[in-house]
């Protein structure tokens, strides 16, 4: 796999090139991908709506220098800021064991496996995809889109204590739902670039095995 590190980059921009990459990947011209980036303050919506669950009108968001992007993506509203590490995985998923249950089940064990190695337990919560530190405090969104059995869009793991943006939306549409983050948890700032460096290792090994039969997938 091809994993790259965009640094801070615009949604529009990074939305662009994953759409190219996904094209690619596609037509059998590149391998699997996986994009590691921060954006500028965005909040998006995903294909189940979410403008229900936005908290603030659009001219509030442009005086802010918030943008509000519509996406392809699975789920609700989510925000995105620097001081979160997002990753996006441009992977091909038919051929391999477990299909999309086991996709999403090893994205959230890298996330778990990168929480843990800075001390912060974390867990899974039975029907809503992402990584939780309890059924209230939510670490890191997932939501993807899926052309011909390519993903793209991903995860968002919160980095910096800073995760205010969230005020302004219900969390993924799930009330009661609120924001936390690696650093706030572990008690310490921790720098996003060993975040990274981390979440790039544990991605590798919770994708390295492909031989989990399909029937062994965990249910949501």
């Amino acid at each position: 796999m091809d994993i790259r590190d965009l640094g801070l980059i615009g949604y529009k921009d990074a939305e662009a090139l994953q759409l190219k990459t996904l094209a690619e990947v596609t037509a059998g011209e590149r391998g699997n991908t996986v994009f590691v980036l921060e954006h500028p303050k965005v909040i998006t919506l995903g294909r189940q709506g979410g403008a229900e669950n936005l908290h603030a009108d659009e001219n509030f968001l442009k005086e802010q220098g918030i943008e509000l992007a519509r996406t392809a993506r699975g789920g609700n509203i989510t925000c995105h800021f620097p001081g979160q590490m997002v990753a996006y995985p441009i992977w091909r998923v038919e051929k391999r064991p477990g299909g999309m249950k086991r996709f999403f089940h090893d994205m959230e064990k890298a996330v778990i496996d990168t929480c843990a190695h800075f001390g912060v337990i974390t867990r899974r919560r039975p029907g809503h995809p992402g990584v939780w530190v309890d059924d209230e405090r939510k670490i890191c969104s997932m939501g993807i889109g899926v052309r011909r059995w390519v993903t793209y869009h991903g995860l968002a793991l919160n980095v910096a204590r800073d995760v205010s943006l969230f005020n302004l939306i219900t969390l993924c549409g799930i009330a009661g739902a609120r924001p936390t983050s690696l650093s706030e948890e572990a008690g310490r700032d921790i720098a996003m670039e060993e975040v990274k460096r981390v979440f790039t290792r544990k991605f590798r090994e919770a994708f390295a095995d492909s031989a989990v039969a399909a029937d062994q997938a965990p249910e949501y």
